[in-house]
């Protein structure tokens, strides 16, 4: 499985967490010194997620279908490849979520 988005992500949001410590109240950091934004990074993700789940669909149309290049575990791989990471990604989303709510629910 083809974690590198995620892993990307990931040390994004320890580099940012690293500047805002180190930073003062209203820098800006659109870019961390990676340069690649988180934006950017989560974007990354999302894709690589979408196209093991185009490609896994697609496998297991091809094997329905009878073709006899597809064998059946190969099929289920990419099926449970797929299926990991789109359960990681709706955990990242709920770690997002969570950290938002509890940015929002800090007294200024």
């Amino acid at each position: 499985m083809d974690t590198s988005g995620i892993e990307k992500m990931l040390s994004e949001l320890r580099s940012a967490s690293q500047a805002a410590q180190n930073k003062p109240v209203g820098a800006a950091a659109d870019v961390p010194a990676g340069g690649v934004s988180f934006a950017e990074a989560l974007n990354n993700a999302l894709k690589d997620v979408s196209a093991a789940q185009k490609e896994a669909r697609a496998m297991a149309e091809d094997f329905s279908s009878g073709d006899s290049n597809t064998n059946l575990q190969d099929v289920m791989i990419n099926l449970q490849k797929a299926n990991l990471s789109f359960q990681q990604m709706v955990q990242v989303r709920n770690r997002l979520v969570s950290a938002y709510q509890d940015i929002m629910n800090m007294s200024v």
